[in-house]
C-alpha cells in the first residue's frame, strides 16, 4: 500500500526518516518497475540544520521545492555526478527533507544492474545515495513529483512492527555544517 500523503507532514523529520527503514521505494520507468527496501536514511531539519539546502531560510530556484507540502521529492546532482533522491516532509514552508542513502534491491533487479553496469547484485549495488538513484533510474526528471503518484512511491505500513534495531550515527560528508555535522540523523537498518 502507497504511504498517504498525510504520512510525510508531521513535523518530526527524525521519526520519518527511522519509520521510512523497512519500506519499500519503487519507480516506474516506460512500465519497468523497480524497487527496494529502504535500508539506510539521513534526517536533515530544514531552516535550522546547517546541513540542510534550506539552512536559515535560504530559497533558491533548486530548494524551492523543499519549502512545499511534505510527500513530495527532491532531487538533485551532487558533485555534478551524482542525483540525490530525497523525501520532502513538513507541512508548508517547514523545509525538511528525508535522503535515501541505501536499499536493499528486491523487484526489478535485471534492469539495475543493467543501469548499473555491474553483473551480479551484491551489497555494494545500491548502498550509497548515488547509487540508490542509478539502479532505481532517478534522474532529475524526478523532481518536485508526488510520492503516492505512478512514477515514483514508497509502499509500506507505518503501523508495522519492525523486526530490526536503528543504528544512528553522524551523516557523513557534510564537514561544512559545523556541529550539525555531527548530530545523529543517520539512521541504518541493523
Amino acid at each position: 500500500m502507497k504511504l498517504p500523503k498525510s504520512y510525510y507532514l508531521t513535523t518530526d523529520v527524525v521519526g520519518i526518516a527511522k519509520g521510512l527503514l523497512g519500506m519499500r521505494l519503487f519507480s516506474n520507468i516506460n512500465g519497468y518497475i523497480s524497487s527496494g527496501i529502504i535500508s539506510e536514511t539521513e534526517a536533515y531539519e530544514g531552516a535550522t540544520d546547517k546541513a540542510s539546502h534550506a539552512y536559515g531560510g535560504r530559497r533558491t530556484a533548486r530548494t524551492e521545492v523543499l519549502h512545499l507540502s511534505g510527500g513530495i521529492s527532491y532531487v538533485y546532482l551532487c558533485y555534478g555526478i551524482h542525483h540525490l533522491f530525497n523525501v520532502v516532509t513538513g507541512p508548508v514552508d517547514i523545509p525538511h527533507a528525508v535522503l535515501i542513502r541505501g536499499i536493499i534491491p528486491d523487484l526489478g533487479i535485471d534492469e539495475m544492474l543493467k543501469r548499473c553496469g555491474k553483473n551480479k547484485a551484491n551489497r555494494s549495488l545500491s548502498d550509497g545515495p548515488g547509487k540508490v538513484s542509478k539502479a532505481l533510474g532517478i534522474d532529475i526528471s524526478f523532481n518536485k513529483l508526488d510520492l503516492d503518484a505512478d512514477r515514483i512511491w514508497i509502499e509500506g505500513d507505518p503501523n508495522a512492527k519492525k523486526n530490526f534495531r536503528i543504528k544512528s550515527s553522524k551523516r557523513i560528508g557534510i564537514d561544512y555544517a559545523e556541529e550539525d555535522a555531527l548530530l545523529p540523523y543517520r539512521f541504518q537498518m541493523m
